[in-house]
């Protein structure tokens, strides 16, 4: 596939490193089940787990590795969270450019529990006002949810500002990282992050299938899942140690040693410098698709800070139309569509035609977006200027 452009990093990596494979396959033939034995297979399985998480725990700030939970997903890690922390009568403040990974399980919170949630509106930028956020907290605000970057609009929110006003308040900060974690600088210490919910797949380069939850030694989350750990057996009552209360089920120990291999092609590529390029090429793509006459760009105005996300409307064209000619004509890969977040469309009047979101990756080159501009500027702005 040397000729397919692939532009939906933010969906997924792809490809992969050849070491996420290489250690995938590894753990297939030469591991058995991690915490389920003490023989050697089942022992080198637990050491996998054991090096994975200190090796997230060394990216993220975290001081003790127990404290981080492995995952399925940034969404598994979210309802974790967010249910296991809230109880009738809440309080919680979110913004409108949440993914319904955040809404749908505050919503059914809602109906279920009678929670309270406020949305708080962002500008046209993705930005929330710090000063609307300080009014609204209540009495009874429990927590505080927001994405570190939008999955929409690649705007990046201040975490480390909005983490020093939650706490302030004594509430509980979530950060959902599916789209900074690999790409942007998280300390948790730092930041005052209660919980971090993050992907494997995505900028940590790791497998589908895999993705993690950091837990603040202060709180006491109730489990998601209640079952067999491999410890304390004797037990009718979920462990109380960590991670093991929070990993009921056999762990993705294959999906696990990917993301391993996947986490450390990171470090050795540094964060900084994937953010630099990454930046670099929305730059370049944004300032193409700038002269081609009826696209409008959301988010982030050129050369501000940005996440490797680009997305667009073209006037009187339907995204998925957009997205379609691009793959069937040109072999190149964006996606179309709400991006699972109706209210950052309805925050940037795009909620009835949806938007293309192109999004940039390590691997990203500058022949790729030369592609993307080719294409769209045969496709809208040369036939239009005819």
């Amino acid at each position: 596939m040397e000729d397919f452009v692939y532009l939906d990093h933010a969906a997924t990596s792809w490809p992969k490193p050849p070491e996420v494979a290489t250690a995938m396959v590894n753990a297939l033939q030469s591991g058995a089940n991690a915490g389920r034995g003490n023989y050697s297979l089942a022992m080198g399985s637990g050491r996998v787990l054991v090096r994975t998480r200190n090796v997230l725990a060394g990216l993220f700030g975290v001081s003790n590795a127990q404290n981080i939970a492995f995952t399925h997903n940034t969404t598994m890690s979210l309802n974790m969270g967010i249910r296991g922390t809230l109880k009738a009568g809440d309080h919680v403040i979110s913004t409108m450019t949440e993914h319904n990974s955040v809404r749908r399980p505050l919503e059914y919170l809602r109906k279920t529990l009678g929670i309270e949630v406020d949305y708080l509106k962002v500008d046209r930028e993705g930005q929330l006002d710090l000063q609307e956020l300080k009014n609204a907290f209540q009495p009874n605000t429990k927590m505080v949810i927001c994405n570190h970057s939008s999955n929409l609009l690649g705007s990046i929110l201040p975490i480390g500002d909005i983490g020093d006003i939650v706490k302030s308040h004594g509430a509980v900060f979530l950060v959902d990282a599916a789209q900074s974690a690999g790409s942007l600088d998280i300390d948790v210490k730092k930041m005052n992050i209660d919980l971090l919910a993050f992907p494997g797949h995505k900028g940590l380069l790791g497998p589908q299938g895999t993705g993690g939850l950091y837990i603040s030694p202060d709180l006491d989350l109730e489990p998601l899942m209640y079952g067999g750990t491999g410890s304390q057996s004797e037990n009718i009552e979920q462990p109380s140690v960590r991670p093991d209360r929070y990993e009921a089920g056999t762990q993705n120990t294959v999906g696990i040693a990917g993301l391993l291999a996947g986490v450390q092609k990171v470090q050795s590529l540094g964060i900084s410098m994937i953010h630099e390029k990454e930046w670099a090429l929305t730059q370049r793509l944004m300032e193409g698709l700038s002269h081609i006459p009826g696209i409008r760009l959301l988010g982030p105005s050129l050369g501000a800070p940005r996440t490797g996300i680009v997305s667009f409307v073209v006037d009187g064209e339907e995204s998925a139309n957009i997205a379609h000619r691009l793959d069937r004509e040109y072999k190149i890969a964006v996606r179309a569509g709400m991006h699972c977040t109706p209210l950052a469309h309805k925050a940037v009047d795009t909620l009835e035609s949806g938007a293309v979101r192109a999004s940039v990756g390590v691997d990203t080159t500058e022949h790729n977006i030369s592609r993307m501009l080719a294409a769209m500027d045969e496709l809208y702005g040369n036939a239009r200027s005819r």
